[in-house]
């Protein structure tokens, strides 16, 4: 069973940077695409973020191109997300997820990832 812990969250203002991290328990980290999702009060959770377990192919949303940056340590068993330029719609609670070992690469729904983490809220200031 593959347990995620996010961390990094935090309240910054508009255009400053936050490098959220997600901690996973599993051994099969390396054969599993991660990803990062979104949800803010009364909105559904989105999708964000994805990295591939081969090649490191990664994919976003297109809200947030350009501005972040999801990366992967499997060395760490860590899957990180640099924020930059961070906005206020930007605000919302963020959830690392992971799919099961050597799932379809680069998924973007919610169905595709087996595991979740709890959240870390990011707060972006006008």
């Amino acid at each position: 069973q593959v347990q995620l812990a996010e961390s990094g969250g935090g309240l910054v203002q508009t255009g400053g940077s936050l490098r959220l991290s997600c901690a996973a328990s599993g051994r099969s980290f390396s054969t599993s695409a991660m990803g990062w999702f979104r949800q803010a009060p009364g909105n559904e959770r989105e999708f964000v973020a994805t990295i591939g377990w081969s090649d490191s192919n990664t994919f976003y949303t297109d809200s947030v191109k350009g501005r972040f940056t999801i990366s992967r340590d499997n060395a760490k068993n860590t899957v990180y997300l640099q924020m930059n330029n961070l906005k206020p719609e930007d605000t919302a609670a963020y959830y690392c997820a992971a799919t099961r070992s050597r799932a379809g690469q680069l998924p973007t729904i919610r169905n595709a990832y087996a595991f979740w983490g709890q959240g870390t809220q990011v707060t972006v200031s006008s």
